[in-house]
């Protein structure tokens, strides 16, 4: 049976992310600082791991305890509804920490294991606010960071058999992060999508599902747009 570590798996769409892989027979283990709203009958099938991801330095010593998986799933993320020129310092470094330092420090400890053994699978997800910018500047500095780390961790680590892509998905419904949008946002968002509509957790959840499980090994190295064509409009 193969492991999957999946961080932020108890909410949005790391919550749909966990559902997916469960059903799915894997051996499940659910990373978060808190597991207060996690579905009992999840709490059966996975294994949690109380921890929080801003403590960088702490990463090596996690993954020791965790040991070798298949499959590692950065889903955690971080954001902050304030202006460029009024973000507090340690809000700043917050977000760097989460959204930045901490998936790079679990893919570099990760795939240690997945060298060893020739194979493993990573999938981060970043975020349209990557690629266009966002009203969080710090939001989109760490995310488009994800795109490139991807990028560039494929670079290094392709040749060991690992393969490693990110998703960047436009405005998810059924998010912490979308229920903090205004209604005004969202209308002009809808604009912008071909469908008029929003994305769910489940269309992302079968995205990267299918990147960390199916996908051919040719796709390496990419970032999946999951944004209904919204540079289209």
């Amino acid at each position: 049976m193969k492991r999957v570590l999946v961080t932020g798996g108890t909410s949005g769409i790391g919550l749909a992310i966990t559902k997916l892989f469960v059903s799915n027979g894997f051996d499940v283990i659910v990373l978060a600082r808190d597991f207060s709203t996690f579905p009992k009958s999840l709490k059966q099938k996975t294994k949690q791991v109380v921890f929080d991801l801003s403590k960088v330095s702490e990463i090596p010593s996690l993954a020791q305890g965790i040991g070798d998986i298949d499959i590692l799933i950065n889903n955690a993320g971080a954001t902050n509804s304030l202006p460029y020129d009024k973000y507090p310092k340690d809000q700043k470094d917050m977000i760097i920490k989460i959204n930045l330092e901490a998936p790079v420090a679990l893919i570099t400890e990760f795939s240690k294991g997945m060298m060893r053994r020739g194979t493993g699978r990573i999938v981060s997800v970043a975020s349209v606010a990557g690629q266009t910018g966002s009203s969080d500047i710090w939001y989109g500095i760490t995310k488009a960071g994800v795109i490139n780390f991807t990028k560039s961790f494929a670079r290094i680590l392709g040749e060991r058999g690992i393969i490693i892509n990110c998703v960047a998905p436009g405005m998810v419904e059924g998010t912490n992060m979308f229920d903090a949008i205004s209604s005004e946002r969202k209308q002009n968002h809808l604009k912008r999508v071909l469908t008029h509509d929003f994305i769910k957790t489940k269309s992302v959840a079968e995205t990267v599902y299918w990147l960390a499980t199916e996908s051919p090994v040719y796709i390496n190295g990419t970032c999946l747009d999951i944004n209904n064509g919204i540079y289209m409009r």
